[in-house]
């Protein structure tokens, strides 16, 4: 090939490639507008920054031509917005451990098992490697039984625990999925880090809308907290010191359960990008394109606030906020396009008047089921205020 068709070609391949990166880092800090650009934010905003040192290739050679040095540009833009979402990361981790000893009280996390805690919100290393977990066990459990359907929750506890009886405490884990979808299956990677360092983990799965809408849910995940506590003599469960875990749809539900039930054995409640301003939710929905909010809210509820307005309030978890209310974590990205960050600030602000602990991990740049990669930013980060948290409603 004539070597100056050589250089045209590679010059606009780098142009290409420059833009995709360009687009790529927009994607990772812009509004997203759709459904597939909010999945594809997911992933760029946890795993953005091995595009960005990819993308360094492409900036030698900008001297070549004008055009080079345009494609190095754009390719530089896109690798400062890719790297946004770890900067951000950084910072907050500068800060978080003495703002969760603050609020939930001094700590020293512990694990029951030969599996270290997290030493830091960000490991660097662990963005390559991944968040190492071993040593655990899972099986399936029938909890309940409704007009001839099973109700089943996965049971992880570690290995060591075979044949003890009545030591460690149990986190329940809760899925999301606007309440008509999901499974107990999904975003497994927490339970088994819990799991590995000492806890016994119950996540469940059950009855969905249209077909159970609100309280079915809820009166599930009681019946569920309800059979794990009886596992005491058979399983290493403590049922006195029991965690709620929810994600979306789920935070909701773990939310109205604590606050509701009056349970001395739940000693807190984390909450993942939950929404639970219902009536707030309704007239201020998500964008059409990216998730129809007030619909699925019609599903689980039974219609509009206008006619069903007794189910939102009796489903708004602020509402039933006392003193005794179990001390609480949110963890809320500030670009979720699907729950905003006015719900966590909702629920927080009646916990403060309550004056009970809580705190809310407000991330700039992450966005709806961000912990999705569990060694992401968000992931690494969130599982460390959810370990620190833990052992200080749990263990203190």
């Amino acid at each position: 090939m004539d070597p100056t068709n050589r250089a045209v070609i590679g010059t606009v391949g780098r142009m290409i490639s420059a833009t995709v990166v360009a687009i790529s880092g927009s994607i990772a800090v812009l509004e997203q507008p759709t459904d597939l650009i909010w999945q594809m934010s997911v992933i760029l905003n946890e795993w953005g920054h091995w595009l960005a040192l990819l993308a360094l290739l492409l900036l030698p050679g900008w001297r070549r031509s004008w055009v080079d040095a345009t494609g190095a540009m754009i390719a530089l833009v896109g690798i400062v917005l890719l790297l946004t979402p770890l900067a951000g990361a950084i910072r907050i981790s500068g800060r978080l451990s003495h703002d969760l000893d603050r609020t939930f009280g001094t700590v020293n996390t512990h694990s029951l098992t030969d599996q270290p805690a997290r030493p830091a919100p960000l490991v660097f290393v662990d963005l390559a490697r991944g968040v190492r977990t071993k040593g655990v066990i899972v099986d399936e459990h029938v909890y309940n039984v409704v007009e001839g359907e099973n109700l089943t929750l996965d049971l992880y506890r570690p290995a060591f625990t075979k044949g003890t009886k009545g030591t460690l405490p149990i986190v329940m884990v809760v899925h999301g999925g606007g309440w008509t979808g999901g499974n107990k299956r999904d975003l497994p990677d927490l339970n088994e880090y819990l799991a590995s360092r000492g806890y016994v983990v119950a996540s469940i799965g059950y009855r969905l809308a249209p077909r159970w809408p609100f309280p079915a849910a809820q009166d599930d995940v009681s019946s569920a907290i309800e059979y794990v506590r009886s596992l005491a003599h058979s399983h290493a469960v403590d049922p006195e010191r029991i965690a709620l875990i929810g994600r979306s749809a789920g935070a909701q539900i773990v939310l109205l359960t604590a606050y509701t039930t009056n349970n001395p054995s739940i000693k807190g409640v984390v909450s993942f990008y939950g929404p639970t301003a219902l009536r707030w939710g309704y007239d201020n929905p998500a964008k059409m394109g990216v998730v129809d909010s007030s619909g699925i809210l019609e599903t689980y509820l039974g219609g509009p606030p206008s006619t069903h307005g007794a189910q939102y309030d009796a489903a708004e978890p602020g509402r039933f906020v006392s003193a005794s209310t179990p001390p609480t974590l949110f963890i809320q990205g500030l670009r979720d396009e699907h729950v905003s960050p006015f719900h966590a600030e909702f629920v927080s602000a009646r916990l403060i008047e309550k004056g009970v602990p809580n705190y809310v991990l407000r991330m700039p740049w992450a966005t709806h089921g961000c912990d999705y990669v569990f060694s992401g930013p968000c992931g690494q980060i969130s599982t460390y205020a959810v370990e620190r948290f833990l052992a200080a409603v749990l263990h203190n």
